[in-house]
């Protein structure tokens, strides 16, 4: 029999933003976090193996399974954007992507392969050079069929439409009212032709991690993608965390625009994407985070939106 599970303690940020973005359900889920990691613990027979950490949503444990093996126990709330992630990694199974190894579908618990934490794309000091990884990988992913029961780019870009109208009156500037709405044109172009690949959906830096050394999964590359939003689509709706990612990087050029053309090129030659329908689609991504932020209460629109928007609409 496992030793008993030790007290999981619920970091104080990760309560915030589910308190924040899921006030109805988050005082329960994050009460209830303790008992369903020691749950977990007990049922596939881990050990802890270090700190908890967390993004916005999950909770991930280091832990050991029963003959050693390092793994990470991803707990997370049940919803739509989580529900495709067991299928994705599924379809990948370790080509360019953390593997899952167990999978709860009641609780959308995970247990994954670990990787290392501490070595992100992000800390890559080639900023070029971490951008070809991305693009590398968005090329091994995309190459999966996509399984059924996954949500579709088509329902996601007829909802984002929708929410235009509403979104405009929002906006205090009238040139950003205009922008939104240029964009929403650019977009209807290819609405109706959402494409049918496997995507990732939040391929950004701090999603691609090194394996730990010597692991089963360093021989599987240097560097894996972690915590799909899969979506099934044109690979172009996937290009845009490249671009509003590492910013800074950009801004040190002194032309940000040219800055981000010259990512934009580099991604449509190893993806080799059309260039219109890859400025179409990065469009679409900055029209769906700039209706996020007004949904949020923004009344103004975060300038690297637009700025990536303006860059790639010379090849609309």
């Amino acid at each position: 029999m496992p030793s008993p599970s030790p007290l999981i303690t619920v970091p104080p940020k990760l309560a915030e933003h589910h308190e924040e973005h899921n006030p109805e359900h988050a005082a329960e889920w994050i009460a209830g976090l303790p008992d369903l990691a020691a749950g977990f613990l007990d049922r596939w027979n881990l050990r802890p193996d270090g700190e908890p950490a967390h993004g916005y949503v999950a909770l991930v444990l280091p832990v050991r399974r029963e003959d050693g093996t390092p793994a990470a126990l991803k707990l997370q709330p049940i919803d739509d954007e989580r529900a495709g992630e067991p299928l994705a990694l599924r379809a990948w199974n370790g080509g360019g992507a953390v593997r899952l190894l167990e999978h709860d579908p009641a609780t959308a618990t995970l247990l994954l392969e670990r990787l290392d934490a501490t070595r992100s794309l992000d800390d890559e000091p080639d900023a070029e050079a971490a951008l070809l990884t991305l693009a590398g990988l968005l090329a091994r992913l995309h190459t999966a069929p996509a399984p059924e029961g996954m949500r579709h780019l088509g329902d996601v870009v007829r909802e984002m439409l929708t929410g235009v109208p509403e979104a405009l009156p929002a906006l205090e500037d009238p040139a950003e009212r205009r922008w939104l709405a240029d964009c929403a044109e650019v977009v209807r172009d290819v609405a109706d032709e959402p494409g049918d690949r496997l995507l990732h959906w939040d391929l950004h830096y701090e999603n691609v991690l090194a394996p730990l050394p010597g692991s089963p999964a360093a021989e599987r590359g240097p560097w894996l993608a972690i915590d799909p939003v899969p979506l099934v689509g044109d690979p172009c709706f996937d290009l845009m965390p490249a671009f509003d990612n590492r910013w800074d990087d950009l801004v040190a050029t002194g032309d940000v625009e040219r800055a981000v053309r010259r990512r934009f090129d580099l991604m449509t030659d190893v993806l080799s994407l059309d260039r219109g329908r890859a400025a179409r689609w990065t469009m679409a991504r900055a029209l769906q985070n700039s209706l996020w932020d007004v949904e949020d209460g923004e009344t103004r629109l975060q300038e690297e939106q637009m700025a990536v928007a303006r860059a790639v609409a010379r090849y609309v």
